[in-house]
């Protein structure tokens, strides 16, 4: 491997077994961004320059200190499962594994997705460098084999972005994968002259996505809720800034403001108040709110999908309830 190691201290060299540390060894990596720059797979090479001595790694290894993922390649043992299984099949984690791993939108990531070349040969079980993955059963993997757009791009345990993106598009609902291609421009993963190549390295029919991708969004959800809404008719406008209430998320037929909440952000009860005095504000301007959960999003999009239609329906000809529960009230006065 060729990137560039830095031993952070060289203590670890004069202590006894345990305190052989991989901690110490920091991968200067610009492609790698979750990990702030740790490299987390390395070479039996790499381990050497560092200045570990052959006995050091095979104690280090017996130790658990390391884990020897496959021949050649090392890792802590808090790697992250999915570069762990990627790697020890002998490939790259790809598709929305990659996505996850790089920072941009992935809608489930359970599985390990690997990327393996054509060429590639002595593949192994995800769980066991000593099973060959013909003879292992491939529950919780999936493998991309398609040409890569450029191989030299991401680590050496994850594609690049537009591979990453190239093959979401081929694996996953278009709604995720517009979700993915919004996110990846909105967080600076990609610039929007690399769509070009992803939408000219995959199948024409795919080619209507790229007219609906909108990196304005700040969240996957937001990109899956508002091609919902757009879909089934209705107008929308993203990241919409109202006086006294500052940015909405979509605003759906200039009345209904829809805000999308994150899958894990737990709220504070300060974040609480400020939602509920944006939703008292907004009344007060003649908005309905419609606040949808990641799970709702995700896995009940009708219902989403009817509650908006419900409250649109309000805006433009007032709610039924309003006379059915002034004569209720009327006939309970006789």
């Amino acid at each position: 491997m060729h990137r560039r190691l830095k031993a952070l201290s060289p203590d670890w060299l004069r202590g006894g077994h345990s305190d052989w540390r991989m901690t110490t060894i920091v991968c200067m990596n610009p492609f790698l961004t979750s990990q702030a720059g740790q490299c987390r797979i390395v070479s039996r090479q790499d381990l050497l320059n560092s200045g570990m001595r052959p006995k050091h790694i095979t104690a280090a290894v017996r130790s658990n200190t390391l884990i020897r993922v496959r021949r050649d390649h090392y890792a802590l043992p808090e790697t992250d499962r999915h570069t762990l299984e990627a790697v020890r099949v002998g490939g790259r984690e790809a598709c929305v594994s990659a996505a996850r791993e790089i920072g941009f939108f992935a809608f489930d990531s359970q599985f390990t997705h690997v990327h393996i070349p054509r060429e590639a040969s002595r593949l192994r079980s995800p769980q066991s460098r000593h099973v060959p993955l013909a003879a292992a059963p491939r529950d919780g993997v999936e493998l991309h084999w398609w040409p890569l757009i450029d191989s030299a791009d991401g680590t050496e345990y994850c594609v690049g972005p537009r591979d990453a993106l190239a093959q979401i598009i081929q694996c996953q609902e278009p709604r995720f994968a517009l979700a993915a291609l919004d996110t990846a421009l909105h967080e600076h993963k990609i610039r929007a002259a690399d769509l070009d190549e992803i939408f000219a390295h995959i199948p024409d029919k795919h080619g209507g996505l790229r007219s609906r991708i909108d990196a304005r969004v700040d969240a996957g959800q937001e990109s899956v809720v508002r091609d919902l809404f757009r879909s089934a008719g209705y107008r929308c406008d993203i990241q919409v800034y109202i006086d006294r209430v500052g940015r909405v998320d979509i605003l759906v037929e200039g009345c209904v403001v829809v805000e999308a909440d994150s899958q894990s952000h737990h709220k504070t009860w300060e974040e609480h108040i400020r939602d509920r005095t944006r939703d008292r504000l907004l009344a007060a301007l003649g908005y309905v709110t419609l606040r949808v959960l990641y799970q709702d999003i995700m896995f009940d999009p009708e219902g989403v999908l009817r509650a908006l239609q419900k409250l649109v329906d309000i805006c433009r000809h007032g709610s039924p309830r309003v006379f059915s529960i002034a004569q209720a009230a009327g006939i309970r006065g006789a």
